[in-house]
């Protein structure tokens, strides 16, 4: 985390004080803090008053970038409740460049600290167990039990980026783990519960207790498949048994010709909405109707994206390989992970 907010901190110093942000909470909660030093902190970082509030048990705290207390007042209008608690900054004016994560950092803090979120700190370690396919199954069955995650009952892997907006969140075994994208915000969701409102976000297909570090590979997939069509989740249904096929496969360029060949297409104005409704549609004038374009412009694009890349991609296994080729390219550019600009006002 240090060299990347360092790396960070020389190509944009405001991506990197986003992630300063992330890691002081992350280091407040470890340290088990309070809610007056929570929300103290989250002052100090805004340079304005922070404020909490839940229904049950009936609770405000508001507290100044000093650390003092302050009298109680309503939240300002607008802000999100979310489980019947809600958070926020008391700033005279436009909202600051990193108001938006301070307050979705300082709102999960205080969803542990409350225990909305996970039971003990100690869940972090048993999270961390029963995700990892590394370590053995007997261990992986005793972290789930010590979770309250049922062996004779799947359930789905949830995973956000820690800058998501959350709009509902059940109460269901989370924590924050380390991935080769960066540290994901977790949860193990039992079947049939409420979905997560998470923005954006990727689910995976419910599964046993056995496969769950699957689960996470092909959530964190669909998370790196997300767009705006998926609503709030992306959920691995979506594509099929593709995604259990893409987890395996290397994103990197020089890994597969039909990917690098995508390249020339996409380099195009309108190769990505092309080949996204070539992937999506079952015939050329369907395709022509999704992208909004007459079906002859349609046919003659289908004819590039042919020559570029050797093989009819309406054809036979042509359809196939089109659409493995065209996640793959999706996966090796994906930006969903990419901590978002700052609001500037």
């Amino acid at each position: 985390m240090q060299e990347l907010l360092g790396r960070l901190t020389a190509l944009d110093p405001d991506a990197s004080h986003g992630l300063r942000v992330i890691a002081c909470f992350d280091e407040l909660v470890l340290g088990n803090v309070g809610t007056r030093a929570l929300l103290s902190a989250a002052a100090a970082l805004a340079g304005c008053p922070a404020g909490f509030q839940q229904d049950h048990p009936p609770l405000q705290v508001r507290v100044a970038g000093t650390g003092d207390l302050l009298p109680p007042a309503p939240p300002p209008a607008g802000v999100e409740r979310v489980d019947g608690q809600v958070s926020w900054l008391d700033r005279d004016g436009p909202p600051g460049p990193h108001d938006a994560i301070i307050v979705e950092r300082l709102a999960l803090a205080l969803r542990i600290r409350h225990g909305r979120g996970r039971a003990a700190l100690a869940d972090r370690r048993h999270m961390a167990v029963l995700l990892d396919a590394t370590v053995p199954v007997t261990a992986r069955r005793e972290a789930a039990s010590a979770l309250g995650v049922r062996g004779e009952r799947r359930s789905c892997v949830v995973v956000a980026p820690l800058f998501a907006r959350w709009t509902a969140h059940p109460v269901v075994p989370e924590d924050v783990v380390p991935s080769p994208h960066g540290p994901l915000h977790v949860l193990v969701v039992p079947e049939g519960v409420e979905v997560v409102g998470a923005s954006p976000s990727g689910t995976s297909a419910p599964t046993a207790v056995d496969d769950l570090p699957r689960a996470l590979r092909t959530a964190t997939t669909a998370l790196r498949l997300w767009d705006e069509g998926c609503g709030s989740t992306s959920h691995v249904d979506r594509f099929g048994g593709l995604v259990e096929l893409l987890v395996d496969l290397p994103d990197e360029p020089g890994s597969s010709g039909d990917v690098d060949r995508l390249e020339a297409v996409v380099a195009h104005g309108w190769g990505a909405t092309t080949l996204e409704a070539l992937v999506q549609a079952a015939s050329v004038r369907q395709a022509a109707r999704l992208a909004g374009v007459h079906h002859k412009t349609m046919t003659a694009r289908v004819e590039e994206v042919t020559a570029a890349l050797g093989f009819d991609p309406l054809a036979g296994y042509g359809r196939a390989r089109l659409g493995v080729a065209w996640l793959r390219w999706r996966l090796r550019h994906s930006r969903v992970l990419d901590l978002p600009a700052p609001h500037r006002p």
